[in-house]
Parts: C-alpha cells; structure tokens; sequence
C-alpha cells in the first residue's frame, strides 16, 4: 500500500509517498513560491537509497492544483516510484485545526471539507492551505481516498478543566474559545515511539513531548493520553519560539494600546511575528544564536537562557500534572539537533527526578533514538526523531483497514 502525504502553506507544497509495508519513502518534494512569477519545486526519488535521484523544476504554478499537478508528473510515471496514480491507496492531509468536532482521522466528504471551512476562524492561515491542498488532490487523484489528520486531535482527550480558560463560560460556548493545542501529529508519533523502545502498551505510557522548532510546544502524555500541552486557542501560547512570544500578560495589549497607541492587529503581529527569540537578539535560527554568543553577543546569550529556562518551567508543571512518568521526550529540529538546549534546560531539575547525562547528551549521532539522561535518574530522557508524514500516513492506512 502506498500514500501520498500532502502539507500545504499558503505558498507551499510538501508532500512523501510512503510504501506502508515497509515504512519505506519512495519519493519527497516541496513545491515554493505557488502563485509568484516564478515557482520551484526539489523532488528526491527514492531518497536516502543509492537510487536517490534530485529533480529541480523552476517554472510558474498559478496555483496548488497547477503546483500538484506538476508534483504528481514527478511521482507517477516512467522512472517514477508509482506506474500511476491508481497505483496510490490514499492521500492522507495535514489540516491543521480539527476544532472540538475531530479527534481522530477521517476520510474527506463534502461534510468534512464543510466543516474544516467553519473552523478557517480558528486558524485563518493554516486551514485555508489544507482546504487547497484537498482540492488541488480532488481535482488530480479523482476516486483516490482522501483522510485529514488534524493537528488538535491527539489533544482531544485534554479534561476541560486543562483546557478551559478561565473567562465567561459563554465565550466558550459561543465561539469555541479554549485551548486546543497543535503539532499533534508529532507529540503523538514520539509518545507512541518511545513506548515501543520502554517495552511498554502505549494506554500504560506517560511523557512529557518536548517538541522545539522554530515553532514549539509541549504535552503532558498520561497512559497515552494527551493532557495537557501548552499551545492554546492559536499557536502562539506558551513556549517562547523562534518568532513568538509564547506566554504573555494578557494585559499587554491594554498596556500597549494605551502607551504606544498600537492597534490590535499591530499588537498580533508584533507577538507572532516580532517577538521570542528574533525578539531579544534579532535572531530566530538557534544555530545563529549559538554562532553570536560565541562572539560574545549578550543579547544571544540572554535569549537562550530565555528560551530553555521556559522549557524547563513547563517540563517542571507537566511532571507534577502526570503525577508519575515514564520520560522527557526532545524531539523536532532544535529538539533533536541542539545538545545546549537540552542541557541548559534539564541540568538543574535533578530534584524533580530528571537527570541528564552531559556525555551522552553531546556525544550521540544526531538522527538516532538516543537515552540521554543517567543510569540512576527516576525520569528518563530520550531525543526521539520526529515523523510527522509517516504517521499521517499511518493514521490514513489505518482508515482503510490496513497497518
């Protein structure tokens, strides 16, 4: 069985073919710049083998149906992994906002497409793309399967006394105002991964998922459960992050309204955009953080501390929300990648049962499962791969029966 997993932004395209029986990639791209002058699209075919073949293709994609269409040349075809595209079981999609109406994955109807367009309030940037994205591959792969996977469901299961804020209850209600969490796909597929490497069911699990990107959260995973996760009603609660500024006085708009006279759209994109760590230092890759603070830049040095001393604060409430836990789990590109962060933020929670281990933190291969805390610490800590598209595609198989 082979799916296609698409990702779509409001300019983008990502998409892997995935033959299920073995896990195995077939074929890779990103598609850049849909509705510009000039678009590109890098496709790898059979990625990571020696048949590894890298394709470039620059030329205008009006927009993400002319964009997959050419993606789709790429995939089927002569040389190509697939004969054609009846060869494809399913497309499984990345939607990112499910409301309170999807907690699992589900085969795409007029109803569902009907309903991930009510929830476009929610996440004005994100579902558009996927609702795209759905189109484009209804257009292309006619009487193809189609599933969305829903970054809000692995929270799903949240109580409401987590996920509820505490505002009028009619706001709540009313327009659906309360936490829902993202980047779902990926707490998931680490909690479900590191289950298999402690040798225990998945429902007798407990994590806290430590996902760190240039966008980053976390979740408090008890019994295979989602519990709590610190992204809120958007994306833009909790951790400090790359652009955002995570946790904020809600006050502050008020405050800067009345001193700076900043309208509330300013205020949204100065927190979205302007703040977290490009906010403290001008920077927002961690790799040119640590390059600055090796010359001595103070403000670089000062949004690290930042960053990992929020980590620990959360990893610090989690640990006491699940009352008894398995491991602290790193995972996505600075999780995975970035030994610094991981020490500065695990180094002084000693004390709270999670002890890490300098050697084997800096001294493993990165790209590998690695337990990186001490022989005697009552919490585990592992650094565990992301795979985001594989368990789209997972989650989509399992709706045919399959997997």
């Amino acid at each position: 069985m082979k799916i296609l997993v698409l990702n779509c932004g409001s300019s983008s395209l990502k998409y892997q073919l995935i033959d299920m029986n073995n896990d195995a990639v077939l074929c890779s791209g990103l598609a850049e710049r849909i509705g510009d002058a000039m678009g590109k699209i890098t496709h790898k075919a059979f990625p990571g083998t020696d048949k590894q073949k890298v394709l470039t293709v620059e030329e205008p994609f009006k927009d993400h149906t002319a964009a997959l269409g050419r993606c789709a040349g790429l995939i089927t075809g002569g040389e190509a992994p697939v004969a054609t595209p009846a060869d494809i079981a399913a497309i499984g999609h990345r939607v990112v906002h499910g409301g309170e109406a999807f907690r699992q994955p589900t085969l795409i109807t007029p109803e569902v497409v009907k309903a991930i367009k009510d929830f476009c309030s929610l996440a004005p940037l994100h579902n558009p793309a996927g609702l795209m994205g759905i189109e484009a591959a209804t257009a292309l792969f006619p009487g193809v399967k189609q599933a969305a996977v829903f970054d809000t469901a692995f929270h799903g299961t949240i109580p409401d006394y987590a996920y509820l804020f505490a505002i009028p209850f009619g706001l709540y209600q009313e327009l659906g105002i309360r936490r829902y969490g993202f980047h779902g796909t990926s707490h998931g597929y680490v909690a479900k991964k590191l289950s298999q490497i402690i040798g225990k069911p998945f429902e007798q699990t407990s994590c806290v998922t430590v996902h760190l990107g240039n966008g980053c959260s976390m979740a408090a995973v008890k019994n295979g459960q989602c519990v709590d996760t610190s992204m809120g009603l958007t994306p833009l609660m909790g951790l400090m992050m790359g652009t955002r500024s995570g946790d904020v006085d809600p006050s502050l708009h008020a405050f800067l309204a009345a001193n700076k006279g900043y309208t509330i759209e300013q205020v949204d994109t100065l927190l979205n955009k302007e703040s977290g760590l490009k906010g403290i230092c001008g920077l927002n890759d961690m790799r040119d953080i640590h390059s600055a603070r090796e010359k001595g830049d103070k403000k670089a040095e000062l949004a690290l501390k930042m960053f990992c001393y929020r980590v620990k604060h959360y990893i610090g409430a989690y640990l006491a929300a699940l009352d008894g836990c398995d491991a602290v789990v790193f995972t996505a590109g600075i999780g995975e990648n970035d030994p610094d962060v991981r020490q500065y933020s695990c180094d002084t929670l000693g004390a709270v049962g999670v002890k890490i281990d300098r050697d084997r933190n800096f001294g493993f291969k990165r790209g590998e499962v690695c337990k990186i805390s001490t022989d005697d610490s009552p919490v585990a800590i592992y650094v565990i791969p992301t795979n985001e598209e594989l368990e789209i595609a997972t989650q989509t198989a399992s709706l045919l029966g399959s997997k």
